[in-house]
């Protein structure tokens, strides 16, 4: 398998960030960590070697990312306020950094780019999915949370907001980002099995509220033995991978 390791220092972050490569051909897929993780969680927990054969096919090409979240929305030690702008930061990093990496590295200016992550990764899979519809044409979030509240309670201010797909969808009347919604592949998936309950009534409420917006999506509710864990997520990003890809 081809791999490629990047390192810089970026200019929206103030910090050094990491990502690897994985793959010399195939669909662009940006793979989030979990809460806190980095760029070499995917390899460490396994996630590479189940998705090997896809990468080695051609089918896709595997981009894993850090994340700041124990400087932005993990981090209680600092106003929410705060942590909202570090988060705004990341998603400079994301599309003024990592997406011009990965369409050069494709050899296209304009190639559409998917996202997936499990866990706290699902939540920034289906945010920048939702925040950059023209961008990223495809989603599969796994056992996320698509909301807020469990880092910061009720409070709400812009950043929090904007952050949150479950509040910003429900008021998104623009109909050129709803058609384009309309458009693209959304895919969320959650197991009823062990540390899963609030990421199934948030998929839940995900589901409803797309519904209402006429906006398709594959909605997978997996069973009481599917846990909010590695064993599962393992099993279940391979198989939405071979089903779309």
């Amino acid at each position: 398998m081809h791999t490629e390791h990047h390192k810089w220092y970026s200019q929206s972050l103030y910090r050094d960030m990491e990502l690897k490569i994985y793959g010399h051909y195939g669909k662009p897929i940006i793979l989030f960590p979990t809460q806190g993780g980095s760029f070499h969680e995917a390899e460490d927990y396994h996630v590479i070697d189940v998705l090997k054969f896809f990468i080695n096919e051609g089918r896709i090409k595997v981009f894993t990312v850090d994340s700041v979240d124990r400087d932005a929305w993990a981090n209680e030690g600092v106003a929410v306020h705060h942590r909202g702008n570090r988060h705004e930061q990341y998603n400079r990093y994301i599309m003024d950094e990592v997406v011009p990496l990965i369409r050069n590295h494709c050899n296209s200016p304009d190639i559409p780019i998917a996202l997936t992550g499990c866990s706290m990764g699902a939540y920034h899979a289906a945010n920048f999915f939702f925040r950059h519809p023209f961008v990223f044409d495809t989603v599969i979030a796994i056992s996320g949370l698509y909301d807020l509240k469990l880092f910061i309670g009720d409070y709400v201010d812009d950043s929090v907001y904007f952050n949150s797909p479950l509040r910003y969808l429900r008021n998104l009347t623009d109909e050129n980002i709803l058609q384009r919604l309309r458009q693209n592949t959304i895919v969320f998936a959650v197991g009823r099995g062990s540390w899963e309950d609030e990421m199934l009534a948030d998929t839940e409420e995900m589901r409803q509220l797309l519904e209402e917006k006429n906006i398709p999506a594959w909605i997978d509710i997996w069973g009481s033995d599917v846990d909010h864990d590695w064993p599962w997520w393992r099993i279940m990003l391979p198989y939405f991978i071979e089903k779309l890809f």
